[in-house]
């Protein structure tokens, strides 16, 4: 009875030894098949992409008394402590700066000419109704960064809102890490 066990044991472990060189034989063949389908930074960008555009719509979406809550989740603290002070710029808050001062602040880590100074997150105006994102095509990427054309449309106000927005992957997730905003004319 003993040796019936044993010799079972050494049977099963056989077997499954076995299998193992045969599932390791056959995953090399089937990551070549795959070789030239699609890079895994085009997938990224794609997702970066969805994700920036799901947001952009979320966010204004947003109940008025948490667009702040939303932008903070939807950025980098950089970008968002950057924004705050471009939006603030010589008004009477606790905090705001001259425009001087926030160029000498953030100048060297950026564009501060594309900073959208006294106007708002993604757009110039306001007052909006129903924002949508009219278009967001991939300009770059490098590594886990990627820059996107973005125009985002009012058909109420009858309003375009273009920028260039990039986004990094941090800790698995998408945030935005810089908006170039024009300036309203």
């Amino acid at each position: 009875m003993k040796r019936t066990i044993i010799a079972s044991l050494f049977l099963i472990i056989a077997c499954k030894e076995e299998k193992k060189e045969v599932q390791s034989i056959a995953e090399p063949q089937k990551i070549e098949e795959n070789i030239g389908e699609s890079k895994p930074e085009d997938n990224e960008s794609e997702q970066a992409k969805k994700w920036l555009e799901k947001s952009i719509v979320d966010y204004f979406k947003a109940d008025l008394g948490n667009l702040d809550k939303a932008m903070r989740k939807m950025t980098t603290k950089g970008y968002y402590d950057y924004k705050t002070d471009a939006t603030n710029v010589d008004l009477d808050v606790d905090g705001s700066l001259t425009e001087k001062e926030f160029e000498d602040k953030w100048k060297k880590k950026f564009d501060v000419s594309k900073a959208g100074i006294g106007i708002g997150f993604l757009i110039s105006a306001q007052d909006w109704n129903h924002i949508e994102v009219g278009s967001c095509e991939l300009k770059s990427s490098s590594g886990n960064e990627y820059i996107f054309n973005v125009v985002l449309t009012d058909n109420d106000f009858k309003a375009k809102y273009p920028s260039v927005i990039k986004v990094i992957k941090d800790n698995g997730s998408f945030l935005i890490a810089d908006v170039l905003q024009e300036e309203p004319k």
